[in-house]
């Protein structure tokens, strides 16, 4: 018998995989949590029916949302990551050597246990001695903060259940006051393509542009993404993701990547004239 796992991506279209065998199953407080085994994409992490993250595919998404404002920002000692229970944020940026400090605030600590058993590749590096796990809301835990970390990294999962609080206009301004003065704030900012991905992004977006003075838009092809075409969110009070971006100096480091590179970094923030659109709507 076959097995497939499918994902509403919008009322007329879904998204299904082929499966193996399912790994795991389980509930937390916030959330369903499964792992499945499939040929095509390696292991799969889904929360609430909607994937996370596949083995094929995953440093698409992690690379983007590390790499661009690590490439940017001079001098990055003190990260907060704000959700990235699968660990794979915490991989990418354990890679560089001047980081001091990573912080990692994930409300769910059963999806932190479930990565870590089942998917090692994103999952191996929660023990470096610079990370530390705070198994806590995300919205609380920034409230508290000021002038604090030179990047933080919102790698949360859709503005449903547990990640809605992520995407208010309260979180985005507190974000703002954790930041230092020349800090970076990196967002997963949703797809544009269908209607309730692009009202959640177009939401995003508006909220952060109220916070920062500088505030841009990026993108990358992940295909296990609804529609596979999905933004990421740049926001800085000092730094411009393009005319400020360290590209010589990233270069030298010999950070060996699989989809980031120093000339897609520039070319990513040129976005289709639909996505431009939607995002002047709302600026």
């Amino acid at each position: 018998m076959e097995l497939w796992f499918t994902e509403p991506h919008c009322e007329g279209a879904k998204f299904s995989i082929k499966v193996e065998r399912q790994l795991y199953s389980g509930r937390s407080e916030f959330q369903r949590i499964d792992v499945f085994e499939s040929r095509e994409f390696g292991r799969i992490l889904t929360l609430d029916g909607l994937v996370m993250l596949t083995e094929r595919d995953e440093f698409i998404y992690h690379e983007m949302i590390t790499h661009v404002p690590m490439a940017v920002h001079p001098n990055v000692k003190k990260v907060l990551v704000i959700g990235g229970g699968d660990g794979g944020t915490v991989r990418e940026l354990t890679r560089y050597p001047a980081v001091e400090r990573i912080d990692m605030v994930e409300i769910d600590e059963l999806v932190v246990e479930v990565c870590r058993k089942y998917l090692p590749r994103t999952a191996g590096c929660f023990d470096d001695p610079r990370v530390r796990l705070c198994f806590e809301d995300g919205l609380k835990f920034v409230s508290g903060k000021s002038e604090e970390y030179d990047l933080i990294i919102v790698d949360s999962t859709d503005p449903v259940g547990p990640g809605e609080g992520l995407f208010t206009r309260e979180f985005y301004g507190n974000c703002c006051k954790a930041l230092r003065e020349d800090g970076i704030m990196v967002n997963q900012h949703e797809s544009p393509y269908y209607d309730e991905d692009r009202r959640n992004m177009q939401r995003a977006h508006r909220r952060i542009v109220e916070s920062f003075p500088i505030s841009r838009v990026y993108q990358a092809h992940i295909p296990t993404y609804p529609s596979g075409h999905w933004l990421f969110g740049f926001a800085s009070r000092k730094y411009h993701p393009v005319k400020d971006l360290r590209a010589e100096e990233w270069n030298r480091m010999g950070l060996k990547t699989r989809y980031y590179n120093t000339r897609l970094h520039a070319g990513a923030f040129a976005l289709p004239t639909y996505v431009e659109e939607y995002l002047r709507e709302v600026e």
